[in-house]
């Protein structure tokens, strides 16, 4: 099948090494601009459009596919192209109805959740911020609202109770590369059933600010635990920022003060309700991420001592 491929960061690269794998004719890519990064800002070409560039596929950039001459360029570009189908994955533009409209398969979004759960940019974070069981990945017919169409696959995967957010990125990006290969051979075959989605049951999963990684320890140690593994938390040790990447709920309880820490030789803090959380990865300020064990090394901590 002769296919246009639409993604930027390191989630859609599993897809666009599977199709390829697959034998399907990606005529073009298209990726987000690249962007300055570094002291130098020096600019830097986006996952896929390296992945493109090794198995020498066109490239295309364009700042926007809906206003100016990039979005008349790139549609004449399709056109040339005409592609059996669209897919994309973590694109980060929102296609017009031209667009959506032009394939003959139509336009394949590979989502990360199990719609109509999670709509939004960060599916993943929330379906760990918010205690879920399960997640998953759904290939999904793509339309004028946000993450709205019809379902086409689903797959779902458990979530671990220490996994966290890019663990959990890495498995869903495979999972949607195998579901996009199957939906694309369904789609050939007359195979796809396509399922609405019940908006009743849908939830929104906004862009992840920046505060939301605040660890305030009058929280449960069980949020806390999820906030570490969906965003990597951060607080303030001796009035230094302290990033915590992973952590793991204590049993039992403590009365200490929220914050305090109640074992120095583990790094277990007191949080809300009685509750005792163990830190096991952090990166002080000006340091390196390192498991605790290695950071106590170098750092005493004293029983009481209060963080954030």
């Amino acid at each position: 099948m002769k296919l246009v491929f639409m993604g930027t960061p390191d989630f859609a690269v599993p897809a666009l090494e599977a199709l390829v794998r697959a034998g399907h004719d990606i005529a073009a890519v298209f990726t987000q601009p690249d962007k300055p990064n570094g002291r130098k800002m020096k600019l830097v070409p986006s996952p896929v459009k390296k992945a493109a560039i090794v198995h020498g596929i066109p490239v295309f950039q364009p700042a926007s596919l809906r206003k100016g001459e990039d979005a008349v360029k790139s549609l004449e570009t399709l056109h040339a192209v005409s592609p059996d189908c669209i897919v994309v994955a973590a694109y980060g533009q929102i296609l017009p109805p031209a667009v959506l409209e032009l394939p003959r398969y139509g336009c394949m979004n590979i989502h990360a959740s199990l719609l109509p759960k999670y709509r939004g940019a960060a599916p993943i974070q929330y379906a760990i911020l918010n205690g879920e069981k399960t997640s998953g990945v759904t290939v999904m017919q793509m339309a004028e609202g946000l993450d709205t169409g019809d379902m086409l696959l689903r797959t779902e995967l458990p979530i671990g109770e220490d996994e966290t957010a890019a663990e959990l990125h890495d498995r869903l990006s495979e999972a949607g590369a195998a579901l996009i290969v199957q939906a694309l051979e369904d789609a050939a075959a007359g195979r796809l059933r396509p399922e609405k989605q019940d908006d009743a049951l849908s939830c929104y999963a906004p862009m992840i600010r920046k505060e939301q990684s605040a660890l305030t320890f009058d929280r449960p140690a069980q949020e806390l635990h999820r906030v570490i593994c969906a965003l990597t938390g951060f607080t303030t040790l001796d009035g230094k920022r302290l990033k915590v990447y992973r952590s793991t709920v204590c049993p039992g309880t403590g009365t200490a003060l929220p914050g305090e820490i109640v074992d120095p030789d583990t790094f277990t803090v007191q949080c809300g309700g009685g509750t005792l959380l163990t830190f096991t990865e952090v990166q002080a300020e000006g340091g390196k991420r390192m498991a605790v064990r290695d950071f106590l090394r170098g750092k005493k901590l004293a029983i009481g001592q209060r963080l954030g």
